[in-house]
């Protein structure tokens, strides 16, 4: 299995981060996407942390702005919505699966922890949970790939 590409982080990469997420970035395996600027705005962070915690959202939101607009969907209740499209529309509830499955494969491809097996993040496969991290995923593994992400992202283009 490879390792899903991510650009390694720089010094510089780290202490954005950390000032993005006002506290020091923990786990960093890599800069999974950047916006126009050259920011990073999706973290890749290993699956188990320094102190042994395991964590499973491989793909982690840290621009602040980002983050902000994703709590405003989330908030409009995007959430709501897209559960119900996800309930009712079968070709999205199956690429929704497979984003679930692209997911776990990536996590998986770093290092296995037993405390995650079957675990994705945002909800995947079956709801709609975290806007933060199916958006994250979105940005990381490219359009077309997580459609519950790249509609959360259609929305923030529109606010």
């Amino acid at each position: 299995m490879s390792r899903p590409p991510f650009e390694a982080p720089t010094s510089a990469d780290i202490e954005s981060v950390s000032e993005q997420l006002g506290r020091p970035a923990r786990g960093v395996l890599g800069i999974a996407a950047r916006n126009e600027a050259g920011e990073p705005t999706v973290v890749a962070t290993s699956p188990r942390l320094e102190d042994g915690t395991p964590f499973p959202t491989m793909y982690y939101l840290s621009h602040p702005k980002l983050t902000a607009q994703a709590s405003q969907l989330e908030a409009s209740g995007l959430m709501a919505e897209l559960t119900h499209l996800l309930e009712n529309d079968e070709e999205i509830s199956e690429q929704y699966r497979l984003a679930h499955e692209q997911y776990i494969s990536d996590r998986e491809s770093i290092a296995h922890v037993a405390e995650l097996d079957g675990i994705s993040a945002g909800g995947m496969p079956t709801r709609v949970k975290c806007l933060h991290a199916l958006i994250a995923h979105s940005l990381a593994a490219g359009p077309g790939v997580n459609p519950i992400g790249d509609r959360a992202l259609a929305a923030i283009r529109e606010l």
